[in-house]
């Protein structure tokens, strides 16, 4: 029989009690929560597109101008290869193909290289031409009937045809992404249930998670299908909060799951074991939720459109992750808690491989922390020599079909080649024509050709020399905005676009960073009462996020293992996900340091040593922060086997991030720099301390004893107060689900 027990005060412990006592209508809400985001909320996939990196800004605006008054962005572009452009058989096929093209609904125009294109559609060589489709729709129903109808010419002809353009590149995008994601799940599910198995030592604990996880998925793409219809939704943001989703539900579940077998093995029932986990654990993942919600928050600072809906969907994420770990994990427990293996009471010592490992950190802290901080920096160096770009097709593999267009189009089709800049003039062609002459004569511009657009605008491509978003073309793009030539002008294209983001981030960046690193440390000193403990937490923080950014540089700019993980590098960072990197790793890793150092200083507080309490906080919360990062390892490297290059390089960058920072980090470099300072890691001015004393956070709570009485139950009931000395005994949630 187990004890009784006294009820827990506070709101975590009455959450569980709802849940437990209500999970069958609690189960049953989340089981019709699964099925709508299940069957609703993947429609969100549909709405999705990518968006401009930096929109607001005069690149977008230029961009978007232009295409209101062309119809050059709703197009499709046919890539005829493999026979030469004159073989009869080959201009039959084309001739006859654009006129049935140009019966179908939506279809405003036909042009080939034997019908008003010229030499300009095609190939250098003569065994490629391009046939482009003007439409005055993006339906669905017309791009597949003009699809259908130009891959038909390569039967007709015997050569082969891959389609191009906007319309085809958007849709790609959108299909690659959502197989992607699906792809990640199903690798990434199999293996986390194959680690919790052997973390739980049983298939009935391991699943828990993952039906949590579940859970957590299918409410992020309700959220996620909420948002398309306020935001513009970039299709990289799904994967990435799938990715945040599920790494956090199975990490929080874990806590969960960890700390009710700990209270069984106590002697607790499962009622009593479920109430007692929430207001513990559950008081950890809220705590850990809001120290990743106060980094991805840093995004809103942001004006494009790809940062403000990452954070609005991160932020939604984390709060659903949390809920589920608050009421589906309890709920599930009081159905199948009873046949959960017990963690022993006996089980947990503190003397095992982490606290021999800092005690060996220990005898030399001041060699380890010069070590390993020179080996965090020598990994964060690649990062000084990043390229930011902003890529296309680029971001789908060689085999594609826009892929393989967008890349014959720079090789094959001189005329076709994208200009470096692009200047949208409102004005005469006249006018356009005499800024033109002065925009040849700066230096490194090799041509400048007109076009009226209609509507009273006027482009005027660019070309310079070197690469579109090359140096060269960076430094033109300033010039042309310092002197405008007496007109009204916009300058946009793809450098331009790397310019306007790069000024975003260095002029928003600051507050971004400021904001995040602000909550952190306040949330650091609340939960510590120090100074010098979040500042040396921060600096650390920033170590391991440069390695994880240097590895990102070497592997997908320099091409390191391309041939391993199945991409082509494209010299350069697709210009946005560094940010994105930092704020998601961020929080990833402080959410880390947060539980180490809240184990800590209990430890402190109850008369340990400083020197003792890092050994005993590492050894006693070592093993279920490593099980937690390896999950957390396992569900990004699994979406990093996909085929689309951003989501690979936020995968891999946050496996990199969280495995440095639960190895190096955590286990070397925290110890070191905690032994170097020693009584100073808790110091702050007295009247900070005073202030602490007043308001401070505590990551746990008192608990009353599993066998106190029923008579005990109206103080039990109150909020639990902070005693003001700390008794040496396990009463508070430790630090990622317990002692171990």
């Amino acid at each position: 029989m187990h004890a009784p027990f006294s009820r827990v005060g506070g709101p975590f412990a009455a959450v569980g009690r709802f849940s437990h006592r209500r999970r069958r209508w609690v189960l049953l809400a989340w089981a019709l929560l699964i099925a709508v985001g299940l069957l609703f909320g993947t429609k969100v996939f549909d709405t999705a597109a990518p968006t401009a990196a930096a929109a607001g800004s005069e690149s977008a605006t230029g961009s978007a101008l232009l295409a209101s008054a062309s119809s050059s962005d709703l197009s499709i572009t046919a890539l005829v290869d493999g026979k030469s452009v004159d073989d009869s058989a080959v201009r039959a096929a084309v001739t006859a193909a654009a006129v049935d093209l140009s019966h179908i609904a939506g279809v405003t125009g036909v042009t080939d290289a034997y019908n008003g294109g010229g030499t300009a559609l095609r190939s250098s060589d003569g065994t490629a031409s391009l046939v482009e489709v003007q439409l005055d729709t993006a339906g669905k129903s017309t791009v597949a009937a003009v699809s259908q109808r130009l891959e038909a010419i390569g039967s007709a002809s015997g050569t082969t045809v891959d389609l191009g353009g906007t319309q085809v590149l958007n849709a790609q995008v959108q299909q690659q992404t959502q197989k992607d994601t699906e792809l990640g799940e199903l690798v990434t599910l199999p293996l986390t249930l194959l680690v919790m198995v052997l973390i739980f030592g049983g298939f009935l604990a391991a699943g828990l998670p993952l039906i949590g996880a579940v859970g957590s998925i299918a409410g992020a793409f309700l959220a996620l299908l909420g948002f398309s219809r306020i935001m513009p939704m970039d299709t990289s943001v799904l994967p990435i909060a799938t990715v945040l989703g599920l790494g956090l539900s199975i990490d929080y579940a874990l806590l969960m799951v960890n700390r009710f077998r700990e209270e069984r093995g106590h002697g607790a029932d499962v009622a009593a074991a479920v109430e007692r986990s929430c207001a513990t654990a559950g008081r950890t993942i809220t705590f850990s939720a809001v120290t990743v919600a106060a980094a991805l928050s840093g995004l809103f600072v942001f004006v494009s459109p790809i940062f403000r809906a990452v954070a609005a969907a991160g932020v939604s994420v984390v709060v659903i992750t949390v809920l589920s770990g608050l009421t589906l994990v309890p709920a599930l427990l009081g159905f199948v808690g009873g046949r959960i293996k017990p963690l022993p009471a006996g089980r947990n010592s503190d003397d095992g491989v982490f606290a021999r490992t800092v005690r060996r950190v220990q005898r030399r802290p001041l060699p380890v922390a010069i070590g390993v901080t020179v080996l965090l920096l020598a990994l964060a160096a690649p990062f000084a020599t990043a390229h930011a770009q902003s890529a296309g097709a680029d971001v789908l593999p060689k085999s594609f079909s826009s892929r393989v267009v967008a890349d014959a189009l720079e090789s094959r089709f001189p005329a076709q080649q994208q200009a470096a800049v692009t200047v949208a003039v409102q004005g005469s062609t006249a006018q356009a024509e005499s800024y033109a002459a002065e925009v040849r004569a700066l230096p490194g511009v090799t041509g400048a050709t007109v076009a009226s657009v209609g509507d009273g605008l006027v482009s005027v491509a660019v070309s310079v020399d070197g690469g579109t978003q090359g140096s060269t073309a960076q430094r033109v793009v300033g010039e042309l905005r310092a002197d405008r030539g007496g007109l009204t002008t916009w300058v946009t294209g793809d450098a331009a676009t790397v310019v306007d983001f790069k000024h975003e981030v260095s002029t928003r960046g600051p507050w971004a960073l400021g904001l995040v690193v602000g909550a952190t440390f306040l949330l650091l000193f609340l939960m510590t009462g120090s100074l010098l403990v979040p500042l040396k937490a921060l600096l650390t923080n920033l170590l391991s996020l440069g390695a994880s950014l240097g590895a990102m540089t070497l592997v997908f700019q320099d091409g390191w293992f391309s041939g391993l993980l199945g991409f082509t590098p494209t010299g350069g960072l697709e210009a946005w996900i560094p940010v994105l990197v930092f704020a998601f790793a961020f929080g990833l890793s402080m959410d880390y340091e947060v539980f180490l150092l809240a184990r800590i200083k209990e430890l402190h507080e109850e008369g340990h040593r400083c020197r003792k309490a890092v050994e005993l906080g590492v050894q006693r919360s070592g093993r279920i922060i490593t099980s937690a990062a390896l999950l957390m390892v396992v569900v990004f490297a699994g979406f990093s086997t996909g085929s689309m290059l951003d989501i690979k390089e936020i995968g891999l960058a946050l496996a990199v991030a969280v495995l440095v920072d639960a190895t190096l980090v955590r286990m070397l470099l925290v110890p070191a720099t905690m032994t170097l300072l020693g009584r100073a890691n808790w110091w702050a001015p007295g009247w900070l301390q005073r202030f602490h004393a007043r308001i401070g956070l505590r990551e746990g709570q008192t608990l009353p004893p599993l066998r106190a009485g029923w008579g005990t139950l109206g103080k039990a009931l109150l909020p639990p107060q902070r005693p003001p000395q700390r008794v040496p005994q396990r009463v508070s949630e430790p630090m990622r689900g317990g002692s171990v």
